[in-house]
């Protein structure tokens, strides 16, 4: 058993795999970074000093001035912006997912074929020939 668990885990699907999790945690924690730190404050000060990350609604009859005060305390909140900044991230890792995945299948396409086989000898001949040069058949009417 321990020997057929070996073979699965070093199949190159399953190594592929577990490097391509690890990549992709990596760059969620520099999107998320790049969200929080970067995209939010300026479009934050756009909209009138806003902190998105201290935007929420308090459940509770007691008011906080801010999120971390709420959370202290336990009192019920909504954070929603806290969600807005989780959208913006998941909006840019699945456009950078996107672009990605699109070029890798860009340069997996098949090249447009140049020869085709003969229809009577089945030798190969260029896509656009009128007669075969083996069997010297004529192709227009095949």
């Amino acid at each position: 058993m321990l020997r057929e668990f070996k073979a699965f885990v070093m199949r190159g699907n399953v190594v592929d795999l577990a490097v391509g999790i690890m990549i992709g945690a990596a760059f969620g924690k520099i999107v998320t970074s790049l969200v929080n730190d970067l995209l939010m404050p300026p479009i934050g000060l756009l909209l009138g000093r806003v902190d998105f990350s201290n935007l929420f609604l308090n459940l509770s009859r007691q008011p906080y001035a801010t999120l971390a005060e709420a959370k202290a305390a336990g009192a019920p909140t909504l954070n929603y912006g806290v969600f807005l900044n989780t959208v913006i991230d998941f909006v840019i890792v699945a456009l950078a997912i996107f672009v990605v995945v699109r070029a890798i299948n860009r340069l997996h396409q098949a090249p447009t074929p140049t020869t085709k086989p003969c229809p009577y000898c089945v030798s190969v001949i260029p896509l656009n020939a009128r007669r075969c040069p083996q069997c010297t058949s004529d192709l227009q009417t095949a």
